[in-house]
């Protein structure tokens, strides 16, 4: 991986400022619930790159938008990514038992613990993004509500989700695989790109920009993890590795090969820096997550 200090040291500040807003949110009740709610901070502060928080923070800056607010909304989707995560993992979907590193969910507590609180981070999102205290606009708050139940729901995550777990029934080209990984994982990283212009009232021109880089970063990404699960070491990544393999699941990356997924990925960034022509060095750390996102080693 490229040694970018300034976009290391804002993917840890990202890190830190997320768990300082969502800390209060998860303070434990002090009754029999304390249980789920100590599963929502295990998998809450378990570490991982706060990606996508840190999209929402970069494109907020890019329109002018009040970072508190904007924290709040960063928030909001790193609970919907953690609640993705904990359900992925369990026994019924991927059946993992290392997420960054140490147990995931289920292993920690139990299976009925970790889908209660994969369900209650999934809640605690759109209780966030309501409030008022996250935009005074109340068009923006339901524009943000709606825009990440899509992204995250059966249009989106969910729906790539089961899309993935019954793929050995279709014909899994590379059009088709695309479209898996935009539903899967592209999806909730373009609200995260789009939700600082969305607060931001951006021009319909901006906005598209804003778009399409998000886009190409989000299959970018994904062929960057297919790679690593492929070429990665599990102490480096947190997690199992050769599972695609194991399973016998198709992927861009057993679709095209090594050299040519890689290629492919390197293309996808490039694009998504083109996108980001019209703005200034505002956008530079964009910039930076593009490179970031294919060459990455966890």
């Amino acid at each position: 991986m490229e040694d970018n200090g300034p976009l290391k040291e804002a993917l840890a500040a990202t890190s830190a400022a997320i768990e300082r807003v969502l800390d209060p949110f998860l303070a434990l009740p002090g009754g029999p619930e304390d249980r789920v709610v100590e599963a929502m901070r295990y998998s809450v502060f378990s570490g991982g790159k706060r990606l996508r928080p840190f999209l929402v923070l970069a494109s907020a800056e890019l329109f002018g938008v009040d970072r508190t607010q904007a924290l709040r909304v960063a928030a909001a989707i790193e609970c919907i990514h953690c609640f993705s995560l904990v359900h992925d993992d369990l026994p019924a979907m991927d059946d993992d038992d290392l997420r960054r590193g140490q147990p995931t969910v289920h292993k920690a507590f139990d299976e009925a613990t970790a889908i209660l609180a994969g369900d209650a981070l999934q809640s605690l999102a759109f209780e966030i993004l309501s409030s008022e205290e996250t935009h005074s606009d109340p068009f923006v708050r339901l524009t943000l509500v709606n825009e990440l139940a899509r992204a995250s729901g059966h249009h989106g995550m969910v729906g790539g989700q089961i899309i993935d777990l019954t793929a050995d029934r279709y014909d899994m080209d590379e059009n088709f695989i695309h479209r898996l990984q935009q539903m899967k994982t592209g999806a909730l990283i373009s609200f995260s790109a789009e939700a600082g212009a969305i607060m931001g009232h951006a021009s319909k021109a901006a906005r598209a920009s804003i778009q399409g880089y998000a886009r190409d970063l989000g299959i970018a990404f994904q062929i960057a993890d297919d790679l690593l699960d492929v070429e990665g070491e599990e102490h480096e990544v947190g997690k199992a590795v050769g599972k695609d393999a194991d399973a016998g699941k198709a992927t861009l990356v057993s679709l095209m090969g090594l050299e040519r997924a890689r290629n492919q990925a390197r293309m996808l960034s490039d694009q998504a820096i083109e996108h980001l022509a019209g703005f200034d060095d505002k956008a530079s750390l964009l910039r930076a997550v593009a490179h970031f996102a294919i060459n990455r080693r966890a």
